[in-house]
């Protein structure tokens, strides 16, 4: 059985793999989601639209940017679940925020869109052997595996609700 003792990662996604509980990864994520599906559930409709500062998103564009980010790093726990080395390359997520949040999008459809795409991360994670998780590939040029990518996506999102807690609400 794989553990987070097996994960390998480097820079900023240490960070958010911090975050994420230390639980088995598909057990980690599965916790997760059901944490943040019930925040978003409670979040006043008058905050929806709130930045806390001048340049900064809105809750809403937030959880725009927590659904791209994690098709992304699906993406490349199931290249890396596939064995491919293929370097992959980062993305940014300003650029991609500032495409997406020129559609106005509804509260609830932003809530259904997460968690379908979160259930599709849950059924990859549920899938990938102790193999698949261990082998390392390439993403923003650093070394990862499925493993690290399993947690990052739990961690990101943690990340994201300890600010909204911090900042936001």
């Amino acid at each position: 059985m794989v553990t987070k003792k097996d994960i390998i990662a480097a820079g900023p996604f240490l960070n958010y793999i911090n975050k994420a509980a230390d639980l088995e990864v598909a057990a980690a994520i599965k916790q997760n989601t059901l944490a943040f599906v019930q925040f978003l559930e409670h979040i006043p409709v008058e905050k929806r639209e709130h930045a806390y500062a001048e340049g900064k998103w809105t809750i809403k564009e937030v959880l725009q940017h927590i659904i791209d980010a994690e098709r992304v790093f699906a993406y490349r726990a199931l290249r890396m679940g596939r064995m491919d080395a293929t370097p992959l390359p980062g993305f940014d997520e300003n650029a991609w925020a500032s495409a997406a949040n020129k559609i106005d999008r509804n509260w609830a459809d932003l809530i259904n869109e997460f968690a379908a795409v979160r259930a599709s991360t849950e059924i990859l994670f549920s899938n990938l052997g102790d193999e698949e998780l261990r082998f390392a590939g390439t993403a923003s040029n650093r070394p990862l595996n499925a493993l690290a990518m399993g947690y990052v996506i739990a961690g990101h999102v943690q990340h994201h609700m300890d600010i909204f807690r911090e900042r936001y609400l």
